[in-house]
């Protein structure tokens, strides 16, 4: 039993190593291009943001952008507070380009419906989406037309991570999320993407249309970010690209409790089962058996002293490996000061992905923005 769990250990050493490699392949995106060519569509789907929308709209308003040249489509998917009012408020005044659609449902998913009731009626050649909780940088499109005209993309990955305040459960959440960052960072340095992010993902109209949009998995209630990647990639395999460029960070805010969190997770795993890509499978199976078996081992321990010394070999195997990963993305990402909540973490990190996936083993449901879907 030792060897086989030394054995996925020792797979997922060299798969973090691996990603790690890719991470310093994919280098900072810089340009000097004075110019701008390109036209975009920013896409907004909202449900009851009342109290996000401020920030985003302050954020939005301050794009150094050309006003002309890009709109901003809100998508209210059955709101019921004052959100549509607060988008009217911040906006009305000013002479960016928007409109506030209501959602056309048609299937199981509210997002993915949102941005295709969205690309219907958007005017320009680019899409961009963000969330209504997230903060954009004011070079946001400027770095993703110079990126454009630099590399040919039809689809561009943005960097996103949280922005949080001095809470442990937060921290938890964004030292888990950098570990996604720079894996997707990671995969797209050894030319294997396998993650993305809706909350600042970029791509060209006529591609989605290509690919037929989100056709082939509107039955998942989540996943507009991933399985777009997944059909982009099988129709454009070199021209799905990473802009990996602090000026092009999108900030959004992490779960503020411990339920919200967990359903949270249930969604992001609900929607692996259905991915085509056979890495995104490899690395998901890897990842989830190597937590499984260190808490086994560190449960294991407090019965068999015996099993100790082979438990922290194990451990601190994982913890290195993670800990350069998590450390690289953390100066990429300006957020190095919570590093030192690691240790404590990398030790709940195992039991909290064992609970999850059992949680949603017994649960077949899971909450999002106050609507009950299947996992």
């Amino acid at each position: 039993m030792i060897y086989i769990l030394g054995f996925i250990i020792l797979n997922y050493v060299v798969l973090i190593s691996t990603l790690i490699v890719g991470f310093d392949k994919i280098k900072i995106f810089k340009s000097d291009r004075k110019n701008v060519v390109n036209t975009f569509s920013i896409v907004i789907p909202f449900r009851n943001e009342s109290s996000n929308l401020s920030n985003l709209l302050k954020s939005l308003t301050s794009l150094s952008y050309p006003t002309s040249l890009f709109e901003i489509i809100f998508i209210d998917d059955e709101s019921t507070d004052n959100s549509i009012e607060i988008i009217n408020n911040n906006l009305h005044d000013t002479v960016i380009n928007y409109k506030i659609i209501s959602n056309k449902r048609k299937s199981q998913s509210p997002k993915k419906d949102a941005i295709e009731t969205a690309i219907s009626v958007s005017k320009h050649n680019w899409i961009v989406t963000t969330d209504a909780d997230c903060i954009v940088p004011k070079n946001w499109l400027k770095l993703f037309d110079d990126f454009i005209e630099i590399n040919n993309s039809k689809m561009i990955c943005g960097p996103v991570t949280y922005k949080i305040d001095n809470t442990f459960l937060q921290k938890l959440q964004l030292l888990d999320f950098i570990s996604l960052i720079g894996s997707t960072i990671g995969g797209f340095g050894i030319e294997k993407p396998f993650l993305c992010n809706g909350a600042n993902l970029c791509y060209s109209k006529k591609a989605f249309l290509a690919v037929n949009g989100f056709e082939g998995n509107n039955n998942i209630s989540s996943g507009d970010d991933i399985f777009l990647l997944q059909k982009m990639i099988s129709k454009f395999p070199s021209q799905i690209h990473y802009l990996k460029s602090m000026k092009g960070l999108v900030h959004t805010k992490p779960e503020t409790t411990l339920k919200k969190l967990i359903f949270q997770r249930i969604r992001w795993a609900s929607k692996s089962k259905y991915y085509k890509n056979s890495f995104s499978k490899l690395v998901g199976v890897l990842v989830f058996l190597t937590n499984f078996s260190l808490a086994i081992l560190l449960l294991s321990s407090l019965l068999n002293l015996y099993i100790w010394s082979i438990t922290l070999l194990f451990l601190a195997f994982k913890f290195m490996i993670d800990f350069i990963l998590i450390f690289k993305t953390l100066i990429f990402t300006n957020q190095l000061k919570n590093i030192f909540i690691y240790p404590i973490t990398s030790i709940i990190y195992p039991f909290f992905i064992v609970f999850v996936f059992f949680y949603s083993f017994f649960n077949k449901s899971f909450e999002w923005k106050s609507r009950t879907f299947k996992a």
